[in-house]
């Protein structure tokens, strides 16, 4: 997808970025648990209705669009997605705003983290086969809990991260049509918010 105007990009509103993270979860969630890594761009709705019109509904009054990316490669090794190296060599058109990325992860309480370095501990010299362990080990562990991780990053320097749980065993069963409930925090997921800003920073192959 590569659009390309003169004109200068829209201004986004305070809620936008709130909103389109929201967007993302829930298109993602509506294909259920178990999914790979998703890498969405977040381009300006204005943009699109300008540019490529059939790709806007005349209903839509979002800020942003999400444009889901082509699937992310899998490891042959350990069957993962290759993340990574996706975010590392990843850029976009000037006109995309920001981008969005959601993936499935494992949480542990806090007083997990001595179960993990126990198992960390003889592998630390070979770094795939503690990133190997330590997922097994998540997984494994009694009070371990599926989630949905969404970052989102801006253009201007905003971003985002919030967090779905996936329901337990001993969960309610709620009503499909209710709203997902997202958890946030200051501080979550750094490195994959710093990762995702630095695609916005690399400059595109010239065709």
């Amino acid at each position: 997808m590569c659009v390309v105007t003169e004109s200068q990009p829209p201004v986004l509103s305070p809620d936008a970025l709130g909103s389109a993270i929201r967007e993302v979860v829930e298109f993602v969630d509506a294909a259920g648990w178990g999914q790979p890594p998703q890498l969405f761009a977040l381009v300006p709705t204005s943009l699109l209705a300008d540019t490529q019109p059939d790709w806007v509904d005349d209903h839509d009054t979002s800020e942003l669009t999400l444009i889901e990316q082509a699937p992310l490669p899998v490891s042959p090794d350990s069957g993962m997605a290759e993340l990574e190296h996706v975010l590392a060599t990843t850029s976009w058109p000037a006109d995309v705003a920001g981008c969005a990325l959601v993936q499935e992860i494992i949480v542990l309480p806090p007083e997990a983290e001595d179960d993990l370095d126990d198992a960390l501990g003889p592998l630390l010299a070979d770094p795939d086969s503690a990133d190997q362990a330590a997922r097994s080990a998540a997984a494994a562990h009694p009070e371990s809990r599926q989630a949905r991780l969404a970052a989102a990053v801006l253009r201007d320097g905003r971003n985002l991260s919030l967090l779905q749980l996936a329901p337990g065993v001993d969960d309610v069963e709620t009503d499909d049509d209710a709203p997902i409930e997202l958890l946030s925090h200051p501080n979550m997921a750094p490195n994959l918010v710093l990762a995702l800003a630095a695609t916005l920073e690399n400059t595109p192959d010239e065709e």
